[in-house]
């Protein structure tokens, strides 16, 4: 927003903060708890900032609806019925994510197992600080408007524009017009969902258009998974100029026909110097291949 009063960048940083809490969080109970911390896990707080970000939003949305509804009404009010709206959308969405990844624990592989493990109360601690720490977020700021104190400084802003010059008007209420600070109306993309895109999708045609390219997708989808194969090709997880990619190129082709090394192992101890011994090893091996 161009006002700096009804501008929210500290809103969106703690936000960001509040799926990092989540992170550190999670991964402080998991450590001290002795789960084991692989590379994989490394990759988790990227998956919690976009969940975090994501509830941010809803909230956000949700707290300016409620405001347009209830101009007048107390902080309490308020924030009562952002959470009517936006709380069930984020419990649904959160408890599916963490029955996810905690079902991803049952796997055999140790360090999908750990990532499912770690990423999974990572979820849990973020429904639980965007329900707390954000909520709170959200009142502060109302507070801050409410007292027209700039979004930075948290200073009182001079409403009276007469008196003040155009570059203060710019940098301390938003434009060099002789504007007021009262709430902005509804959001352009609000409008443009309410108005055009939903009549649009109501249309008959357009929904009979809708069912069938999700009926073409459905049936790709299907299609797509009788073709998928377990496995992967090495090639796929090296860079495109590596010389990794030459040499299963040259296995593929001169060394595909005959099939994986096997090695035979002796566990216990032989005595090599005695010819019988070394002729039943030979042997064995022989039998073998």
């Amino acid at each position: 927003r161009l006002s700096c009063i009804r501008n929210n960048v500290w809103l969106a940083c703690c936000g960001v903060v509040s799926a990092g809490l989540a992170v550190l969080s999670s991964f402080g109970l998991m450590l001290f708890c002795g789960a084991p911390f692989v590379v994989t896990v490394a990759n988790a707080p990227f998956l919690i900032l976009g969940v975090g970000v994501d509830d941010m939003f809803i909230m956000i949305a949700s707290w300016e609806q409620s405001s347009r509804k209830k101009e007048k009404s107390n902080v309490k009010s308020l924030l009562a019925e952002t959470y009517s709206e936006a709380a069930l959308s984020v419990t649904i969405t959160t408890l599916t994510d963490v029955l996810a990844f905690f079902i991803g624990t049952w796997t055999a592989f140790p360090s999908v197992r750990a990532f499912c493990l770690y990423t999974g109360t990572a979820f849990v601690f973020c429904y639980v600080y965007t329900m707390t720490f954000f909520g709170a977020v959200l009142v502060l700021n109302h507070k801050r408007e409410q007292g027209n104190r700039h979004w930075l400084t948290c200073m009182r802003v001079d409403q009276d524009q007469g008196e003040n010059s155009c570059l203060y008007n710019a940098c301390c209420i938003g434009s060099c017009s002789r504007q007021s600070s009262e709430p902005e109306g509804e959001h352009p993309m609000s409008i443009f969902f309410k108005e055009y895109y939903g009549p649009f999708f109501t249309n008959k045609w357009i929904k009979l258009l809708v069912v069938l390219l999700y009926g073409a997708y459905l049936g790709g989808s299907v299609y797509g998974c009788t073709q998928i194969r377990e496995g992967i090709d090495l090639r796929n997880l090296a860079n495109d100029d590596s010389y990794v990619i030459p040499y299963y190129d040259d296995e593929e082709e001169y060394f595909s026909t005959y099939g994986p090394r096997v090695m035979v192992v002796v566990a216990e101890k032989v005595d090599y110097w005695n010819e019988t011994v070394r002729h039943d090893i030979e042997s064995c091996a022989q039998n073998l291949e």
